[in-house]
C-alpha cells in the first residue's frame, strides 16, 4: 500500500481484512500471545498499557514494542524503537465489527521522517500483512481457539527467485496449482494433502493451503530475495492434536529441503 505522507512529516501505511468472528474472538486472535502465534510468528504479549510484546521470526530474529494504547476487544498500539533507520514506529491494530458475524482488522504503521528512505520498507511491510490475514481469515473461519504450534523452515537457493520457486513446488505437485483445487503430494517429497486457498501473483510467489494431511494445518509457502540469493519459506501452522507432532513434522520437511537445496559447505581453505 502508498505511503500516506503528512505536513507534521508522520508517514504510515496500513493495511485490512474482513474475518469471521464476534470482536471478543477476533481480539482473542491479534492481541494475545497464544492467539498470534496460531497465525503469525511465535509471540509474547503482555496485555496492559507498560506491557511489551515480542515476534520472533527465527534464531536471533525478535522483533519487540511496548504497548502504549490498551483498549480490549477495539484497539491497541504498541511502539518499537524501529532500530538504526526510522527510529520509533508505533503499529495500531483496530477491530471494528460488521454486519453478519464478521469484523475488520486494520494495522497502521507510522512513523516521522523526512526523507524518503523507508517508504519502501514499510510498503513491503504492508504487502506482507496481506498473507498474514489470509492466513488470519482461515485460523477464525476454520481453527479457532484450538491448540497451536509452528513449524518454520527455511532454505537458501543461489538460483534465480523463478527458478528458485520451481524448485520447491513442482516436485510437491504445486507448481501449476489453482484456488479451491485439492492437491496431494507424489511419492519422495514427505506427504501433503489439502485444499489451496491462495495463490499469489508470479511476482510475489506464494502459495496458502489448508490440510488435512500430514495434519490439520494452514501451509504457507513463499519466497523472497535476501543478501544476494533467494530464502524459500515453509511453515506448517499446526492445529488440535497435531500440535503434539510439531518435532517429527519438522525433521521430515527439514530432511527434504535440505536434500532438495542442500546448505552450502564451509568455504574452501586457502591454502
Amino acid at each position: 500500500m502508498p505511503v500516506k505522507k503528512e505536513p507534521s512529516g508522520r508517514r504510515s501505511v496500513q493495511a485490512e481484512t474482513e474475518v469471521p468472528g464476534s470482536p471478543e474472538q477476533v481480539w482473542q486472535a491479534i492481541a494475545s500471545g497464544p492467539g498470534i502465534s496460531s497465525w503469525f510468528v511465535p509471540t509474547r504479549l503482555d496485555g496492559r498499557v507498560g506491557g511489551t510484546t515480542a515476534s520472533e521470526f527465527g534464531p536471533g530474529m525478535e522483533s519487540a514494542a511496548t504497548i502504549m494504547a490498551w483498549e480490549p476487544p477495539m484497539r491497541f498500539v504498541a511502539e518499537s524503537e524501529g532500530g538504526p533507520g526510522p527510529g520509533k514506529v508505533a503499529t495500531e491494530w483496530t477491530v471494528e465489527a460488521k454486519a453478519g458475524g464478521t469484523c475488520t482488522v486494520r494495522v497502521v504503521h507510522s512513523w516521522f521522517a523526512s526523507t524518503d528512505d523507508w517508504d519502501d520498507q514499510f510498503e513491503g511491510h504492508s504487502h506482507g500483512w496481506l498473507s498474514f490475514f489470509q492466513i488470519l481469515r482461515l485460523y477464525l473461519q476454520h481453527f479457532d481457539g484450538e491448540p497451536s504450534a509452528l513449524v518454520q523452515l527455511l532454505a537458501m537457493s543461489a538460483e534465480a527467485q523463478e527458478k528458485a520457486w520451481d524448485a520447491l513446488v513442482r516436485p510437491l505437485g504445486l507448481a501449476a496449482a489453482k484456488t479451491g483445487e485439492t492437491v496431494t503430494t507424489s511419492a519422495g517429497p514427505p506427504a501433503l494433502r489439502g485444499v489451496v486457498e491462495v495463490v499469489n501473483p508470479p511476482q510475489w510467489p506464494g502459495l496458502i493451503l489448508r490440510l488435512d494431511q500430514p495434519a490439520p494445518a494452514i501451509a504457507h509457502l513463499f519466497t523472497m530475495p535476501m543478501a544476494g540469493q533467494v530464502l524459500l519459506s515453509v511453515r506448517f501452522y499446526l492445529y488440535g492434536a497435531a500440535a503434539d507432532r510439531a518435532e517429527d513434522i519438522r525433521h521430515a520437511w527439514q530432511d527434504w529441503l535440505d536434500h532438495a537445496f542442500p546448505p552450502a559447505g564451509p568455504a574452501p581453505d586457502p591454502t
